[in-house]
């Protein structure tokens, strides 16, 4: 396992090179980044079928900053400084654990101060250039595509956050043992969770902007599976926990081109030290798992790209607006519900144990199916009336 790029590097040059950046982090990041340019490319294509319109929105510009624009500067400025320069003079703590470094308390004042004062004397000096004697109110065209940035990062912060939320509830007995630790490690993230609070969160946003809703979940559809397949990457590589229940079947034959982890694994040296002590090693990661379990993330990102590619492929075939979401939904279900009979989850005492994904996966299913029957109604009843 690889808990971090550092020992990703050393295991490929042999070569270690410290670097605070954890391998789960940096695919969640890369998932987003790949998410993003997927919305893009489809909001481009969906405004050049005219599908979607060019939004325009009224801007005042000119204006002084006001004590809000001061106060967010300094702000931003101060936080910014006050991590950095501690990072710089406590970099082994960084990179001994990211997580607790960058959420605890710790920084320095005078670098929170210096970044502070320089972040306000750069907004001033951009705002002064831009100020006018008397502000104006302008009519400004902003393309779909445009807001894919701000979409992002809001689907990041807010899915983050519900991810955290979920994984916390399903595992509510860890959490309590030890609140601060579940809610500073960066791994445990239930997509369940993160998928339901950022889908909230970027419609309340595209709101504002009166953005097609219908278009755009199209949009994030074949987006939503690629990045699910991608960040999965990150817990196979990291071992996060993850995984499936124990599995001593040997390995079929027709397994036999492919390495014994396809089938099952014991997850050394995995990111949140589950397992027993293996003898001799040195570090922080220094766990295995006492018998080897279904790889089941390794069988999700395979599931999800196969799934990503199928969207990808239908999404110029299907015109009714919403369809393509509501058939990534039954996907998306479909997938979670089978891959948690061998996956480790809390289970629910009622219905013969039932796992929270399982439950959300049926409703996913259900509500799929049930969206793309209103949205195929919906289209037909709007041909007829035009015709």
């Amino acid at each position: 396992m690889y808990p971090t790029i550092s020992h990703l590097i050393e295991d490929l040059f042999g070569v270690y090179i410290p670097l605070p950046i954890q391998t789960f982090g940096l695919w969640v990041a890369i998932a987003f980044i790949a998410a993003a340019y997927v919305i893009r490319i489809e909001l481009e294509r969906k405004e050049k079928e005219k599908k979607i319109s060019i939004i325009k929105v009224k801007e005042i510009i000119g204006k002084k900053l006001s004590n809000i624009d001061i106060g967010i500067s300094l702000l931003t400025g101060f936080l910014i400084g006050f991590k950095l320069l501690e990072a710089v003079f406590f970099y082994d703590d960084l990179v001994a654990d990211p997580q607790s470094f960058i959420l605890s308390a710790r920084g320095n004042i005078y670098g929170g101060l210096i970044f502070a004062v320089l972040s306000l004397y750069t907004k001033n000096k951009e705002n002064k250039k831009q100020v006018l004697e008397k502000p104006k109110t302008i009519e400004k065209e902003i393309h779909p595509y445009e807001l894919v940035g701000n979409i992002t990062i809001i689907a990041a912060i807010s899915g983050i956050i519900g991810a955290k939320i979920f994984h916390n509830l399903e595992n509510i007995e860890v959490f309590l043992a030890d609140p601060i630790g579940q809610l500073m490690a960066f791994s445990g993230l239930t997509f369940y969770g993160g998928l339901i609070c950022g889908a909230i969160s970027v419609i309340i946003y595209c709101k504002k902007y009166k953005l097609n809703l219908l278009h755009l979940i199209d949009s994030t559809a074949p987006a939503l599976m690629l990045a699910y397949g991608i960040g999965r990457i990150g817990c196979q590589m990291s071992g996060d926990g993850d995984w499936g229940i124990v599995n001593l079947a040997p390995k079929p034959d027709w397994l036999s081109i492919f390495p014994d982890w396809v089938w099952s694994y014991d997850f050394p040296n995995n990111v949140i030290n589950a397992g027993v002590y293996i003898e001799g090693c040195t570090g922080r990661f220094c766990s295995v798992l006492p018998q080897p379990v279904w790889p089941t993330a390794l069988y999700e990102v395979i599931m999800c790209l196969a799934l990503f590619s199928i969207l990808w492929l239908i999404r110029k075939k299907i015109n009714v607006a919403g369809l393509l979401f509501g058939i990534y939904l039954v996907m998306n279900g479909i997938e979670r519900f089978f891959i948690e009979k061998i996956r480790v989850n809390n289970e629910y005492d009622f219905l013969g144990g039932i796992t929270q994904a399982e439950i959300i996966s049926f409703c996913l299913i259900i509500t799929g199916i049930l969206l793309s029957i209103f949205f195929i109604n919906q289209d037909k009843t709007s041909k007829q009336r035009t015709s």
